[in-house]
């Protein structure tokens, strides 16, 4: 599970399952940040494409995704390892 506890920018693995209220959902896609060369200062975050298990796709920001599992909205699913 990612650390949240620091300020370093969080990723979350393509393939990742999380529980969002009562959907499953799926991150499937990446959409990669970037900086405007014009203004360095400027810069875009890193966005998440979310697949739910009753059809919508939802695009989600990495600080917005860890700011919901900070609150408890959002858990992320992981695979038992016995």
């Amino acid at each position: 599970m990612p650390d949240f506890k620091n300020n370093i920018a969080k990723t979350f693995p393509i393939g990742t399952l999380i529980k969002d209220g009562e959907k499953i959902g799926i991150i499937y896609r990446e959409i990669k940040s970037g900086t405007w060369t014009d203004q360095p200062l400027f810069n875009w975050r890193v966005n998440y494409e979310i697949f739910y298990d009753d059809g919508t796709v939802c695009v989600m920001g990495s600080d917005t995704i860890e700011r919901l599992i900070d609150a408890g909205k959002i858990e992320l699913i992981q695979e038992d390892k016995d």
